[in-house]
Parts: structure tokens; C-alpha cells; sequence
């Protein structure tokens, strides 16, 4: 059958291809090309980044030269047959996006684009993303049949029909060469297994997070950097796992973003895990506010009493006399809240939403009901 054929159908009947309109911006890992105002220099379009289903991405050799341009649909080289993508990156920004992913594209050898996806391509390729969801919901079914510890993700059907990637997640080892022969005698496929991660899979199946926007992990995060209960604690976080893990059942990825600053702004900070020593008490160490440069001292060192904010340069200030058998009398230079900083409250805090409408007047309030009694006694005054 020609393509010509494939298309009009049986009856002589057209076949209307689906919508694959690209939309810039709601697609996971997207990237904002700051460099598209920059000329391309010759043997840029050599290399192209080709975007998959959800995070999948991969560099391509363009050998034929094709103006190829972001959103365009594509037909590369895949193992075995061809694949179906869209350009997610071409220009001067793919070199710096090689640079640094360490990519050298003249050492590596890169697989090629064959040439712009053609209507018999992307009806195709339409038809296989139809697939994924009905063989992800079989597949977990029977690898629960042969009773394996592993869980089927999301499932990814090769542009060509010929070929299917299982993303699975398993806490062991798993043994899956039986259930291998069973999926390809189901759905009659060359079946691949990958393995991922929790991050991975919650950056494939993407969602909201608890800061009302999109995961990090499916908009820009392509590494993964460990993250540890350390990063809450230098940023004076309550180490409430409801609170600090993420979607993935991990701690959240975003705990990495303000670390370095929060750990620069406390090497200058003196020791909190020794008492302030005073004429008459002692004063124990509680918490700190970090970018204010307070810490918080209680009287009590198990209980949580008459907390007062102190100063760092105050609290450097008491150690050092202490050091020399000195004691002060009080925590602060006075019983007020001298020295400490004025907490920077919300701008918006005691702002009305009704601040930007236009004041009423009111000689108008006062003038309608004169006008309305005015009304009533010359309709009793005509009767």
C-alpha cells in the first residue's frame, strides 16, 4: 500500500490527522531559548536535540541538512527502525547545551534524522501513543501474575509501531526474562525494560507541587543532586517528613536551591551549642533566624520558656566575657528589644483590596435620601 492510499483509506474516504500543534512552554523539560535573536554560524544545525514522550531527549546528527526549526516533527534513527520526535533545540543554544551535558558531538557517534515526519508518519506515531496507557494497565497486570516486586511506570511505543520501552521501578534485583517473553508474545513487540527511580517517575508522570506550581523535576531539572536531612536542618527547617518530602515519597528537590546561601550566611555565626552564662541564670540556645541574624535563647534548657531574640553580634559579644570569667547581667544591653532588628514584615499585610478604588463622595451619600423623602411628600402632597 503507497502513502497516498494509506491516507484517502479503503472507501476513498480522507483521513483527518490528528492535532499535533506545538505549544512552547507546556511541555516537560522545556527550554527558553535566550540565544534565538543570535545568528547561526555555519555547521550549527549539524546537531539537534530531538524531544520524546514526557522527559526523553536525545542529541541527533542532522546529515541532510534539513532546515529543521523548534516544533518541527521528525523521523530519526532508532534501534531497530525509526522513531518520531519533535525539535526541542537547534542554534547556538544546543552548543551550550552540549557543553554542558559534556556531549562532543565529534566523538561520539550520534544517530541521525532521516527527514521531516511525513502525514503516513504521524498518523502512525498518533496511533502508537493511543497504546501506552491500555499496555501500562495490562503489563502491571501480569507482572502481578507472575507475583514480581516491581512496578510498571509508563510504558513508551516507538514511533514505528515495532518496538516498546516498560519503565518499572524495583527496590531489588528483579528477574524479568519471563515476564519479557510473555509481553512480547501479547503484544507482539520488541520489548525493552528500564529501570528509573522515584524522581524520575514523578518527573515522567509530572503534577503540582505544594508551592502551587509545576514540579521542578518535569520543568527544569535534569540531574538529580542527593539531598539529605541536613540541607533542612542548616536552613532551620522543622523535620517534619509530611512536610519536606515530595510527590516521590523523597525529600523535596527544591531543599537544594537555598542551601549554599543559607550555609555562606552561618560561617560567620558564633557556636550555638554553648550556653550563655549570666550574673544570676543561664541562657540556652533554642533556634535561630538566619538571614535576620537573631538566635533565640530560653531560661530553660528542656523547656521552651521566655524566649528572647539576641543578636549574633551580641551573643559573639557574651562568649567572648565568658571566655574571661565575666558574666553579664542581662542578655541584651537593656530590658528592651534594643539592638535586634525590626522583623521585615509583608508589604501587602495591612493593605485592603479595596485601596485602589476611587473614594466615593460624600456629599452624593447625603443627597440621595433628602431627595427620596423630598419624593415621598409631593406624591402625598398631589393625592
Amino acid at each position: 500500500m503507497t502513502e497516498n492510499e494509506e491516507l484517502s483509506g479503503r472507501n476513498g474516504e480522507e483521513i483527518n490527522l490528528p492535532d499535533v500543534t506545538y505549544r512552547p512552554g507546556l511541555n516537560k523539560l522545556d527550554s527558553f531559548n535566550w540565544l534565538r535573536d543570535t545568528a547561526c554560524a555555519p555547521g550549527e544545525n549539524d546537531v539537534v536535540e530531538i524531544r520524546f514522550k514526557n522527559t526523553r531527549k536525545g542529541f541527533y546528527r542532522n546529515v541532510n541538512s534539513l532546515r529543521l526549526e523548534i516544533g518541527d516533527i521528525v523521523a530519526v534513527e532508532a534501534s531497530p527502525g525509526h522513531d518520531i520526535g519533535r525539535v526541542s533545540m537547534t542554534g547556538p543554544l544546543l552548543n551550550e547545551q552540549m557543553k554542558r551535558l559534556k556531549v562532543c558531538p565529534a566523538a561520539e557517534e550520534l544517530k541521525k534524522v532521516y527527514r521531516k515526519a511525513k502525514p503516513a508518519d504521524i498518523l502512525k506515531w498518533e496511533n502508537a501513543r493511543k497504546l501506552d496507557v491500555p499496555t501500562m494497565l495490562r503489563s502491571r497486570e501480569i507482572a502481578e501474575e507472575l507475583k514480581l516486586n516491581m512496578k510498571i511506570g509508563d510504558v513508551e511505543y516507538q514511533g514505528d509501531l515495532t518496538k516498546a520501552i516498560f519503565y518499572y521501578i524495583a527496590d531489588e534485583r528483579v528477574d524479568f526474562r519471563r515476564l519479557i517473553k510473555v509481553l512480547a508474545d501479547e503484544f507482539r513487540v520488541r520489548i525493552e525494560m528500564r529501570q528509573i527511580g522515584a524522581r524520575q517517575e514523578a518527573g515522567r508522570i509530572g503534577g503540582i507541587g505544594s508551592c502551587g506550581r509545576e514540579l521542578c523535576c518535569s520543568t527544569h531539572i535534569s540531574n538529580f543532586i542527593s539531598v539529605t536531612t541536613t540541607h533542612a536542618k542548616y536552613q532551620e527547617l522543622s523535620l517534619n517528613p509530611q512536610k519536606l518530602a515530595g510527590q516521590c515519597s523523597k525529600l523535596k528537590c527544591c531543599l537544594n536551591f537555598e542551601f549554599d546561601c543559607y550555609v555562606d550566611a552561618q560561617r560567620s555565626f558564633p557556636p550555638r551549642d554553648i550556653a550563655l552564662e549570666l550574673s544570676d541564670s543561664k541562657a540556652y540556645f533554642v533556634k535561630m533566624e538566619v538571614h535576620k541574624s537573631l538566635y533565640w535563647y530560653s531560661s530553660d534548657p528542656n523547656v521552651q520558656v521566655n524566649l528572647t531574640p539576641v543578636p549574633v553580634e551580641r551573643v559573639r559579644e557574651i562568649q567572648a566575657m565568658n571566655r574571661k570569667g565575666k558574666k553579664p547581667e542581662r542578655l541584651l544591653h537593656s530590658e528592651g528589644r534594643e539592638g535586634v532588628p525590626e522583623p521585615s514584615g509583608d508589604l501587602l499585610l495591612n493593605s485592603s483590596l479595596t485601596r485602589f478604588d476611587q473614594p466615593e463622595n460624600k456629599n452624593q451619600q447625603q443627597r440621595h435620601p433628602r431627595k427620596r423623602k423630598n419624593r415621598r411628600f409631593n406624591d402625598k402632597r398631589n393625592k
